[in-house]
């Protein structure tokens, strides 16, 4: 799967929380200082050919909506961080991330009990 650039992630973002929008409904959500309309609007065009969005002729203008789920594409980057930082080890992984964040210990009983009803669920 391609990887999105910095500013296809974030029209992306937009989309997968609007499930579907118009790219002036893009343009509306997107930060300060916001893109110009052309520049959303080749952005999209650009998004449609690399397979992540589709669009639907609703009168003159296009409705756009993600082909790609967020979850999958997130899937995706974070396997492809595993291997490439982690040698392919989510212990090695999760251990970096524990150490970096100052995890309260609640969170680290949060982290525990889905490791262990992840456990269970497969014996």
């Amino acid at each position: 799967m391609k990887k999105l650039t910095e500013k296809e992630d974030q029209i992306m973002q937009v989309i997968w929380r609007l499930e579907n929008a118009f790219i002036r409904e893009v343009v509306a959500e997107l930060q300060e200082p916001k893109p110009h309309y052309n520049t959303v609007a080749t952005l999209i065009k650009i998004l449609v050919k690399k397979g992540f969005l589709t669009s639907e002729k609703l009168g003159n203008t296009d409705r756009y909506r993600a082909i790609i789920p967020m979850e999958v594409y997130r899937q995706e980057q974070i396997k492809g961080i595993k291997e490439k930082y982690f040698g392919n080890s989510l212990p090695k992984m999760m251990a970096h991330f524990a150490k970096q964040e100052n995890l309260s210990d609640q969170e680290i009983e949060e982290l525990i009990g889905i490791i262990k009803s992840k456990n269970n669920k497969r014996s």
